[in-house]
């Protein structure tokens, strides 16, 4: 057999060891994991942050890293294994300085996430979890980013880039690609991979201004606390036949139109019949007097 036959076969022969990462980086992450582990009552909670510690020394978990994590919190490389697989947020092989998330769960895909995200790959010459030859953007579709208001979504390093278009989103990685400043919707300052990985770790941003720039929910995510409060107008669901009515701070017009409390939704107040069976009163009381007294 050829020797490039068995290109991709395992053989059954186990790895050898992990190589260990170089003295002085080494010692410097080692200063940093003993901080992070001192503030867990048990060190094996430290780990999520240890391997995002070691993901901004290499920007993914090798086996490097994944040894130093064991030796740290006196695990298993089989454990630590086991954690850095269950998380997508932990890269398992190198990727870009900008990790290019397109969201293609259920609203963002018909808002036109998967359609950004064929034309990324397509734009990009790369597939589903894949990097750019100039190993600046790796591209990859996620779920759900809890945004859902602000749909389509794009994430970057994890901050938000709202109502995308896929000619907004191939901008956005022109740019990437190209150096120049990209800034998130809502939330802090782009930084790389790397860097947003120390910072996931439980280490403080140190960029000028980026803690403030953070910010917080979004006009849309706030729709409803504003409704809450009266600042917008509301709307009451009408009875089924009928229409809503909305109703701001002001009273109702035409004059004559109830009020919400008088005109309740047909969730409150339903109808003593159905629409498909009016002859058939519908009456929860008096049917389960019914069914007791057969019984």
């Amino acid at each position: 057999m050829a020797m490039g036959a068995t290109a991709g076969v395992s053989l059954g022969i186990p790895q050898l060891p992990a190589p260990d990462f170089p003295a002085d980086a080494r010692a410097r992450l080692e200063a940093d994991a003993k901080e992070v582990i001192a503030r867990y009552p048990g060190s094996r909670s430290a780990l999520l942050p240890l391997l995002h510690l070691v993901q901004s020394e290499e920007g993914y978990v090798s086996r490097t890293g994944i040894r130093f994590c064991a030796e740290m919190l006196d695990l298993t490389t089989a454990e630590v294994t086991a954690v850095a697989t269950f998380y997508t947020m932990y890269r398992r092989r190198p990727s870009g300085d900008y990790q290019v998330g397109v969201c293609t769960n259920t609203l963002c895909a018909v808002m036109g996430g998967d359609q950004i995200f064929d034309e990324l790959k397509q734009h990009l010459g790369v597939g589903n979890d894949e990097t750019t030859e100039d190993g600046k953007v790796t591209l990859e579709h996620i779920e759900c980013n809890a945004a859902c208001d602000f749909a389509p979504v794009v994430m970057i390093n994890w901050e938000f880039f709202d109502n995308q278009t896929p000619e907004s989103a191939k901008q956005l990685v022109d740019d990437l690609i190209a150096g120049r400043e990209v800034r998130p919707t809502r939330g802090a300052p782009l930084c790389t991979y790397k860097e947003t990985a120390r910072i996931l770790a439980g280490f403080p941003d140190e960029r000028p201004g980026a803690v403030e720039a953070s910010g917080g929910a979004g006009p849309a995510s706030l729709a409803g606390l504003r409704l809450h409060k009266g600042e917008v107008p509301s709307r009451v669901v009408g009875q089924r036949g009928g229409s809503g009515t909305d109703f701001g701070d002001q009273a109702p017009t035409p004059s004559g139109t109830p009020s919400p409390a008088e005109h309740p939704s047909s969730h409150d107040a339903p109808s003593r019949t159905a629409e498909s069976d009016p002859a058939h009163p519908a009456d929860p009381v008096a049917d389960n007097a019914n069914q007791e007294e057969g019984e």
